[in-house]
């Protein structure tokens, strides 16, 4: 079994761990016939990760409250035994082909179905799975997929080529991206498909997506810069000029020696009738840094045409 997780820049620098089962994999896994439960060397292995290896890390590295379990096999059906905690040791659950325990596909759903905090639970399976495999893993996703719980964030992938033992390469990419993905700068894709068709305003759409990431990862992740021409992107697009203030707002107080903030109160004064607030707004952000295309020499010229057309 393995701890996650991955360093890069799709995803807080963390820490992965690899739990050696050599030889002593299936004693790990042991579980109880009768309730599916760890029993005996299972039940011990599932002590020692809550009890001596989460403590151990948490005590010698600076960590978050955010955990990642990965399982393969009986390891993946093993990680679901956190799950069902009252207080669930992992926020994230990786389960690629599991060999469930009966049980467990009433359990699991059930559980799911209860949560209260946000959780992560990905699923896989390959067409070169055993049947028994295949068959438990596709009945776990429908009665996943039909859980109405906003605390919960489910994807499922069925590979076609790889083997059992291969398919771990596959999927954990894909899993680490989506439980990551709100982590992630604003995408071509999530632009054109969620951003441009939102009802609500894209600025509470963004402050959402960073309280989201505080919220998960615990990291008051300053807001990037491609996040905010994102975000002015789709306002020009739709024409929507009045979210301009708010979004200038959060640009002033992310970037304050920058023009950013005053560019885009500069644009809500001047879509919105203040032409004569919009131009000294744009004059006086000539004394800040350029940023993100917007340099002096354009907030002088918007200036100087708002002057020349209406007189000032």
């Amino acid at each position: 079994m393995w701890i996650i997780i991955v360093i890069g820049k799709i995803c807080p620098s963390t820490i992965v761990v690899g739990v050696n089962q050599f030889n002593t994999r299936y004693d790990d896994c042991m579980y109880s016939e009768q309730n599916s439960l760890p029993i005996e060397t299972g039940a011990a292995f599932f002590e020692f990760v809550g009890m001596e290896l989460i403590p151990y890390i948490e005590n010698k590295y600076r960590t978050v409250n955010f955990r990642v379990a990965v399982g393969h096999g009986e390891t993946a059906n093993f990680i679901n035994y956190f799950l069902l905690k009252p207080q669930p040791l992992f926020q994230g659950y990786i389960a690629v082909s599991p060999e469930l325990a009966p049980n467990l596909i009433d359990y699991i759903p059930e559980r799911l179905a209860k949560l209260d905090s946000k959780t992560f639970y990905y699923l896989a399976n390959t067409n070169n799975d055993a049947s028994s495999v295949k068959k438990m893993t596709n009945v776990l996703k429908t009665d996943i997929s039909n859980i109405e719980n906003k605390n919960l964030y489910f994807d499922f992938d069925s590979f076609e080529g790889p083997s059992h033992y291969s398919v771990p390469t596959h999927a954990i990419p894909n899993a680490i991206e989506g439980i990551f993905k709100v982590f992630q700068p604003i995408s071509k894709k999530e632009y054109k498909e969620t951003i441009l068709e939102l009802e609500i305003s894209p600025v509470v759409y963004l402050q959402e997506k960073y309280q989201t990431i505080y919220d998960l990862f615990g990291i008051d992740k300053q807001i990037l810069i491609n996040d905010f021409k994102a975000i002015s992107a789709a306002i020009e697009k739709n024409e929507s000029f009045e979210y301009y203030e708010d979004l200038g707002k959060m640009a002033r107080k992310a970037y304050p020696e920058t023009l950013l903030g005053g560019y885009y109160l500069a644009r809500f004064y001047e879509e919105t009738g203040e032409t004569k607030k919009a131009m000294r707004t744009y004059q006086s952000a000539y004394t800040l840094k350029e940023i993100a295309g917007i340099t002096k020499d354009l907030v002088l010229e918007k200036a100087d045409l708002i002057k020349a057309d209406f007189g000032y």
